[in-house]
């Protein structure tokens, strides 16, 4: 055979071609079967077939999941593991499959047992919502045995209520699962043709951010956070986690931080079991607040979770929003309900055409024709000659299927037949056979229906866990534990962490901002690093914050070898790294003769000597620099003098000229601010506490530092008055009766309790924090007589006792309601801060001053010689 003869009937491929073809083919594969779900059902391939073939064993009772991996991989085509895998996280979602047996731990991240030892069986909502053989469309599966669903008929919204991953060739989706009453209500308003929005909702809890939700499209992002609360003076605890973590993962990023530097924690324990608790021990000298914000910046306790809905719609990948999804959804149960009700319609519709059929058949006594009959034909005849008379208000003609079904009736049935039994059956089926076309005339109240009903049979325990709220932005630099000790050598000019040799500073953290400023009056705002060259004669290094308004410089520099001094107070509040501002002047020979640095804004009083001069009326300048307003950094500021300066020496430490910071409480973060955000609680100064009163009777007071957290909810959150009397208004569930009391509170950061009774059935009425306060007391009916309300001035009806004393009664009678009515509130007052001067803030700096070095001529200028 010749090589000619060898290649007939092949063509040649390239292998490009080739490679290019499989890849195709299997990227399809991969997005289509395996890992994106359908838009319709929810499901991925694996899931929809495991879910059919619990349908398929589904006889009420539990099966091992060993048996349903085994029967779903009739239609499955890939290995036993990956089916448990995902049964497995079915389960945990707690919607479809009932559990029994070790399912794992979601918040320990505990794995499943064996298959073997589990079981399952669907829950009566799957078994309602998700399966319908008359709905379904069906294809074969990959051996062609058997048949699988294309899209199992699901009448919900449970691609949003489960959410899903899956990582795709080319393409990913991440779908947040969401509240199940939330979508139902939603599915609703969308079928009302009102608007509707849906958040995300974890079974693991939380507290969730939605700003930037946008609507689960590709780009929007939410920030999930772990709940922590402070049960004692130095314990937190976790009670709830962050969507996608376990505790294990928590533990890990908290224990990594730590060792980082980061956080300061004495010991954590994990008590989790049925409940997440992990406690958080904490030393003396460490702020639990400042603690819970670091635990959110540094480590996993928050986490940033960016949405992205891919599904397949038809046999496409597409990117939608959730509200796109639900519509969908939505739209589809509407359609899904129509066919059931056709195909009902029809059902019935057919049973009262065979039930009027048999009635004429029997009443008539057809049956008879046929005894002498000898053919099936001739039967089939018959029958048919029989009926026609009397088939006129039939809905359809009459087939020979029809006439089969007739001789297939016993003869027991026929000698029982019952004349009334047959038309009230026939009503029946007509009563039916209009109640079904009303609803498919009124399909969308038929729909709504559907879903309150879903609503109320399964929704009554799946109330919303996760919590909607705005999240305060952390700035890491103001939480973040001082990990590391800082050093300098003034002389040399370096600064850094590994001058251990030289002089101690302070502590900081390792992203902290240092800023720094030399004797010639040149500063610069460097990094946390181990060593950095800054310049020789360096005069403060200290922690630099952003946007840091009551930090201020106090500074008296010569302008230039031979120039005027001059004076200023400024605030660095911005700033480009790594560079040199001059503060005294770009002249050559500049520098500072004085440099306070000041954290609350004091302003101190010096005196300034000159060198004797024939000029100079008088050798002595007391500087006040409270006098000086506080201007930009690169302002020249006032002149002191054109005299050459022998000497300054601090005369008398200084105080605030700061105002009271006006401070502002935002409920929506449930922080405090200095933004005008939220609620104005007044003008603060440095003893000044805020006043946090909760349900339980607990009265609680802390500083108006901003990084404190209030998540809790309070009866009274205020700037506290200590000379105010706090009026509390109670029910005793012991005694069944209201008691009313005042008291002072005690200047101590400890927790108050003020309410006496601990019976289950106590409550707070009322809480009051200001004078000449109302109470209209409206009594219940007794005996069908009403008495009249009673108005009370609570100042007058009560005098201020111990915060431990019962009080009075208020009325021995059954109340209704009180109503309290409170007098119009002053004005805020402002007032000053006062706030002790850090010795440490003032730098002096010695100045040999050559002898003759004066300026020969020039007007005096400073406001402060004669």
């Amino acid at each position: 055979m010749t090589e000619e003869n060898l290649h007939e009937g092949e063509s040649l491929r390239k292998v490009s071609g080739l490679y290019k073809d499989w890849f195709l083919d299997y990227a399809s594969y991969v997005i289509l079967d395996r890992a994106i779900p359908s838009v319709y059902d929810g499901f991925k391939p694996v899931q929809r077939r495991i879910m059919h073939s619990m349908r398929e064993l589904e006889d009420g009772r539990y099966n091992k999941v060993a048996n349903i991996v085994g029967n779903t991989m009739k239609y499955h085509p890939h290995g036993d593991a990956s089916i448990t895998d995902a049964m497995v996280q079915i389960g945990q979602k707690e919607l479809l499959i009932d559990t029994q047996g070790n399912w794992g731990n979601i918040y320990t991240g505990d794995s499943a047992a064996a298959a073997r030892y589990i079981e399952a069986r669907l829950t009566p909502f799957a078994l309602e919502v998700v399966f319908n053989p008359k709905t379904t469309d069906w294809s074969k599966s990959y051996d062609g045995r058997n048949n699988e669903p294309i899209d199992l008929p699901v009448k919900f919204p449970l691609l949003l209520a489960q959410g899903v991953e899956g990582i795709g060739v080319g393409l990913s989706t991440k779908i947040l699962p969401h509240n199940f009453n939330e979508l139902i209500n939603a599915s609703v308003a969308h079928l009302k043709g009102r608007k509707f929005q849906v958040f995300p909702d974890f079974i693991t809890g939380g507290m969730l951010d939605v700003a930037e939700y946008n609507d689960g499209e590709r780009g929007g992002k939410v920030r999930a956070r772990a709940r922590i609360v402070q049960r004692e003076k130095n314990l937190l605890v976790i009670t709830e986690l962050p969507y996608s973590k376990n505790t294990v993962d928590l533990i890990d990023s908290i224990v990594k931080a730590t060792e980082r530097g980061k956080i300061k924690i004495k010991k954590i324990e994990d008590n989790t079991s049925d409940k997440v608790e992990i406690l958080i021990h904490l030393a003396n000298d460490v702020s639990p607040d400042k603690t819970i914000d670091a635990l959110y910046a540094f480590t996993d306790c928050q986490v940033s979770i960016s949405p992205n809905a891919c599904v397949i719609v038809g046999d496409k990948p597409m990117f939608l929003s959730v509200s796109e999804i639900l519509r969908m959804n939505t739209d589809h149960t509407v359609s899904l309900l129509k066919k059931e009700l056709e195909i009902e319609l029809h059902e019935l519709q057919e049973s009262w055409h065979f039930a009027s059929l048999e009635r004429i058949f029997i009443e008539n006594r057809i049956y008879h024709d046929i005894e002498e009959v000898k053919s099936w034909e001739e039967v089939l005849t018959t029958i048919d000659a029989g009926l026609k008379p009397h088939t006129a208000h039939l809905l359809r003609a009459v087939t020979e299927e029809d006439i089969v079904r007739l001789t297939e009736i016993r003869i027991k049935r026929i000698s029982r037949f019952d004349l009334d039994k047959f038309k009230e059956t026939i009503a029946a089926l007509e009563d039916k056979i209009e109640k079904c076309k009303y609803n498919l005339a009124h399909l969308i109240p038929y729909a709504i229906d559907y879903f309150l009903n879903i609503q109320k049979k399964y929704g009554k325990e799946r109330e919303r866990k996760t919590e909607i709220r705005i999240f305060d932005t952390i700035d890491a630099s103001k939480v973040a534990v001082a990990n590391e000790k800082f050093y300098a050598n003034f002389a040399e000019g370096f600064i850094g962490t590994s001058l251990k040799k030289d002089q101690f500073l302070f502590d900081c953290s390792d992203i902290d901002d240092i800023i720094t400023f030399r004797r010639d009056g040149t500063m610069k705002v460097v990094k946390v690093e181990a060593k950095t060259f800054i310049g020789k004669d360096i005069v403060h290094v200290g922690i630099w914050k952003k946007g840091d308004t009551r930090t201020v410089y106090n500074t008296i520099y010569r302008e230039g070898r031979d120039g005027p001094y001059y004076m200023k107070r400024f605030s660095v509040t911005s700033i480009t790294r790594n560079t040199d501002y001059p503060l005294a002047s770009e002249k050559k020979g500049s520098e500072f003769l004085y440099f306070s640095a000041n954290p609350n804004g004091e302003a101190e009083l010096v005196t300034v000597l000159l060198k004797p001069n024939a000029r100079v009326r008088k050798s002595r300048i007391d500087i006040d620099f409270s006098e000086l307003a506080i201007k930009g950094r690169a302002s020249r500021g006032n002149l002191v003098t054109k005299y050459t300066i022998k000497k300054i020496d601090l005369k008398e430490e200084g105080h605030s000229t700061l105002a009271p910071r006006k401070i502002w409480f935002d409920e929506t973060v449930r922080r405090l601010n200095v933004d005008a955000r939220g609620t104005l609680l007044g003008n603060f100064k440095g003893d000044d506490r805020i006043l946090t009163i909760n349900s339980n009777g607990e009265a609680k007071l802390v500083s108006f530092d901003l990084m404190n957290r209030f998540d809790d909810e309070y009866l009274v959150l205020e700037k506290w008055n200590p000379e105010q009397p706090v009026t509390c208004i109670y029910f005793d569930g012991e005694k069944g009766i209201y008691f009313i009391k005042r008291f002072l509170l005690d200047h101590t950061p400890n927790i108050q309790h003020f309410v006496p009774s601990e019976h289950p059935k106590t409550f707070i009425e009322q809480i009051i924090t200001v004078d000449r306060a109302q109470a209209e007391i409206v009594f219940a009916k007794e005996k069908d007589k009403q008495r009249e309300p009673e108005t009370i001035i609570i100042d007058d009806f009560i005098s201020v006792k111990g915060i431990k004393a019962i009080g009075n009664q208020l009325t021995k009678s059954k109340v209704k309601t009180i109503n309290i009515t409170l007098p119009e509130p002053e004005e805020l007052n402002p007032g000053f801060d006062e706030v002790e001067q850090n010795e440490d803030s003032v730098a002096f700096i010695d100045h040999d001053i050559p002898d003759g070095d004066f300026p020969e001529e020039g007007a005096i200028g400073s406001l402060f010689e004669e």
